[in-house]
């Protein structure tokens, strides 16, 4: 099956599918899990996804007036994605809608936090990571770290990324954190 397939006769903008998989492929990468620390469950892919989301979403808010339409359209494909894994997973039709609303509240306080932690210059962004991404495991520090400047990264790439391309749909993502002493 497809990443999209499931969605059926629901007309998502071509673009916002784009950016979605872009997404959700850099969420996937298996270097986040084996080396960064990150629980490989699907707590742990929720928040690398978020986490990407949250990326993409700011950087669409910077041109709100040309954009907004977009961004929506991200947030509705990635929310009908977490209803079709829900779903695949088992969950019954009751409990998906309070999931997915307990997800969604989850997202944007993981938005506030880590917008948070992006204007703070301190350890504001490492901490919440910790509450959010990590809120199961105990990381390193080192891992913690390196996710809090992969975050930096990524936002300052996606600040110079030219609006026109990542409307059009081109997006990329850096490579995931690489820790000394990890393969």
């Amino acid at each position: 099956m497809k990443l999209f397939d499931f969605f059926g006769s629901k007309d998502f903008d071509e673009t916002a599918q784009k950016v979605y998989a872009v997404i959700v492929n850099q969420a996937r990468q298996p270097e986040f899990y084996l080396n960064c620390g990150v629980p490989d469950s699907p707590d742990g892919r929720f928040d690398m996804i978020m986490v990407h989301a949250f990326l993409v979403l700011r950087r669409l808010k910077n041109d709100q007036d040309k954009s907004a339409d977009l961004a929506q359209a991200i947030f509705d494909l990635m929310f009908a994605d977490i209803d079709q894994n829900l779903r695949e997973m088992g969950v019954g039709d009751l409990g998906v809608g309070k999931r997915v609303k307990a997800m969604a509240e989850a997202f944007y306080g993981r938005v506030q936090a880590y917008e948070e932690g992006l204007e703070n210059n301190d350890d504001t962004l490492a901490l919440a990571l910790e509450r959010n991404l990590y809120r199961k495991v105990s990381p390193a520090p080192a891992q913690t770290s390196a996710m809090a400047e992969y975050i930096r990264d990524q936002a300052g790439k996606l600040e110079k990324t030219d609006f026109d391309s990542l409307t059009g749909g081109s997006l990329s993502f850096g490579p995931p954190p690489r820790l000394e002493g990890t393969s």
